[in-house]
């Protein structure tokens, strides 16, 4: 099915109120685009990057009635004097791999790069990690991976086992072999997130530490570190048996929290696990804790 993508020049003040506008006049996706390949450098605790110039890029399905859309949009205040925007189909096979134009590397922390696997990588020195997510979650752009992500930077030691539960693309797995880790186990309920860990691990040299498992296959163990980066609702569900991966004396992170939703999760742990101040980017959340001895 042939897919309409609606580029909009605007400015980095106007590009969120301008998403907004799309996504409630029918857009079933909707990206920021730099002119430049820049690469993204770890923003502020609650930081929003957008570029002094942003293209909006709006999705939407090839029989919407897209005059309706640039109508509305000619009355918006700011665009009355001059609306730049370009009109484009795109086929399925396109949009697929249309986000590859857009996904840029990007640095968390002190050591940490995450680099598309087609792109340069900015520091060759630096402990990078070649992603192609395919269809699983985890590029880094979001900000509870991107909070799971510094995080790692700044907990993982040497020969330490981790456990990455929910582990989508593999991104956190990858990355605490690359800062030392021994090795990691990542378990996901999506077999195309197995998919996507697997290759990744394989461009990263990795595949020979890392085990991925679905639910119904994963092992009995007690790990340095556990990271999820799921939802709040599976999160508190699944406490029992995240809990269970980690050792006394082990370390936890949680993501994929709304700040709203932290109080309810952290009460879901609170009784085995001494909890750090709550981490925010944007209105999500990073809980991190460790785990009680004995």
């Amino acid at each position: 099915m042939p897919w309409i993508q609606l580029r909009i020049s605007t400015t980095e003040d106007k590009a969120e109120q301008v998403s907004d506008m799309l996504q409630g006049w029918g857009a079933q996706a909707v990206s920021f685009v730099d002119a430049h390949d820049t690469p993204i450098y770890e923003p502020m605790p609650g930081e929003v990057i957008y570029w002094t110039n942003t293209v909006v890029v709006g999705l939407f399905d090839a029989e919407h009635p897209m005059d309706s859309v640039l109508e509305k949009l000619q009355k918006v205040a700011f665009f009355k004097d001059r609306l730049d925007y370009k009109l484009e189909q795109l086929e399925d096979k396109d949009w697929e791999r249309e986000w590859m134009d857009n996904f840029h590397p990007i640095k968390f922390g002190e050591r940490l790069w995450v680099c598309p696997s087609w792109r340069d990588i900015p520091d060759p020195t630096a402990v990078n990690v070649m992603l192609d997510p395919g269809l699983a979650f985890g590029t880094g752009t979001h900000p509870t991976t991107a909070l799971c992500m510094q995080w790692l930077d700044q907990h993982i030691q040497s020969d330490q086992t981790v456990v990455d539960f929910g582990c989508g693309s593999g991104i956190l797995g990858i990355a605490a072999l690359k800062l030392g880790a021994k090795r990691v186990v990542g378990i996901d309920i999506d077999p195309q997130a197995i998919e996507a860990s697997t290759a990744n691990a394989a461009r990263n040299h990795v595949s020979g530490q890392i085990e991925l498992y679905l639910p119904k296959d994963q092992p009995q163990l007690q790990a340095d570190v556990v990271v999820a980066n799921i939802l709040a609702g599976p999160l508190a569900d699944l406490s029992q048996i995240i809990s269970a991966y980690v050792k006394p004396g082990g370390l936890l992170a949680l993501s994929g929290i709304l700040h709203s939703q932290a109080q309810s999760v952290i009460a879901a742990y609170q009784h085995e696990f001494s909890f750090e101040p709550i981490a925010e980017q944007d209105e999500w959340v990073r809980l991190s804790a460790r785990k009680n001895a004995g």
